[in-house]
């Protein structure tokens, strides 16, 4: 079955083409972070605006590079939520009606099924069961994973997620945007242990998380340090060192505790964060010593992407799922409601 793959939840369009017998054929993904640097954040408007723009001309590239036409698809998965209700817009009414015109299925996607089941597009890709850590922009949660569709959330931030909170640490240092890259390239040259960040609510059980803590020691850490209100440039490398090393501990933390908890010791990272070097490195270490594996898609697909998309989507349309020809958008949708993929023959 071959599908293409439209992602449209945010600042990110991504188109991919993938077949269910060969795998990824091709992907382009095309980032608006100069659209909204200017404004040091996304603006909804602008972000479907520059979807419109980009959608078309991705989908050509894909299509060329594949060597394929618009007539040998056999079916069109897009994002259809969680996201900027605007943006998801564009993505499912340009799937919903390309799926119409050529006659064939289009399913609509949740956005962190995408990103959780990003590992399968790698060689090795684990079995189910395992334990997802999703840590994107907008979402931080633990998620036990016993097949498609059966997920078990386990813990989640109550407050920021990990993303958001790099972005606004990042800020209040005065970084440019998108900040947390920024402040992670910073922390390799810093001293993680000249400030004691917390590693908040890891001295209690349970496995949701909180990050709003970091931000308000970050702020008064800025306040302490500045001189005239001016950061020197150790200074920074060494707050985004310390920030950097309280996130990782903390998930590190918490994937450890759930690995224990419920036994399973394959362990998936993705979304944004994922692509995070020493978060990679931490769960690794962690994984290995509990005797498991840690499994990640790579770097270039823990990012909004097309293929994520593509592949969540292929596995609903084999076992004959299909979305309704109205176009339907879930800006806030909980990924426990979804349905189980039923085996197909």
């Amino acid at each position: 079955m071959l599908v293409l793959g439209l992602e449209t939840s945010c600042d990110e369009t991504g188109i991919a083409l993938y077949d269910t017998e060969a795998g990824l054929l091709a992907h382009r993904v095309y980032s608006q972070i100069a659209v909204h640097a200017e404004y040091g954040g996304v603006v909804p408007e602008l972000a479907s605006r520059d979807h419109v723009r980009k959608s078309l001309p991705l989908i050509r590239e894909v299509m060329a590079e594949a060597g394929k036409q618009l007539s040998d698809l056999d079916g069109i998965a897009y994002t259809r939520g969680p996201g900027l209700v605007g943006a998801l817009l564009v993505g499912a009414c340009l799937g919903r009606t390309l799926a119409w015109s050529l006659q064939i299925p289009g399913v609509g996607v949740h956005h962190m099924e995408g990103h959780l089941l990003a590992p399968m597009l790698e060689e090795e890709a684990p079995d189910f069961p395992f334990l997802a850590l999703l840590v994107s922009g907008g979402h931080t949660q633990l998620v036990e994973v016993d097949a498609i569709g059966e997920y078990h959330l386990l813990g989640e931030s109550l407050d920021d997620a990990a993303g958001e909170a790099f972005d606004k640490a990042a800020k209040m240092m005065g970084l440019p945007y998108p900040g947390g890259p920024e402040l992670s390239r910073m922390a390799a040259e810093g001293d993680p242990g000249r400030f004691s960040f917390p590693r908040p609510m890891t001295d209690r059980p349970g496995l949701d998380f909180s990050f709003s803590g970091l931000k308000t020691f970050t702020r008064t850490t800025i306040l302490n340090c500045a001189e005239d209100g001016v950061l020197s440039e150790q200074d920074k490398k060494d707050i985004a060192a310390g920030f950097q090393a309280a996130v990782v501990d903390t998930l590190a933390i918490k994937c450890k505790r759930a690995m224990k908890q419920t036994g399973v010791k394959r362990l998936i990272i993705a979304g944004g964060v994922g692509a995070n070097a020493s978060l990679r490195a931490r769960l690794k270490a962690m994984a290995e010593e509990l005797g498991g594996r840690v499994y990640y898609p790579r770097p270039e697909l823990c990012t909004d992407n097309g293929a994520m998309i593509a592949y969540a989507g292929a596995q609903r349309l084999l076992a004959g799922e299909s979305s309704e020809l109205a176009v339907s958008c879930v800006p806030r949708w909980p990924m426990t409601e979804l349905s189980p993929v039923q085996p197909h023959g």
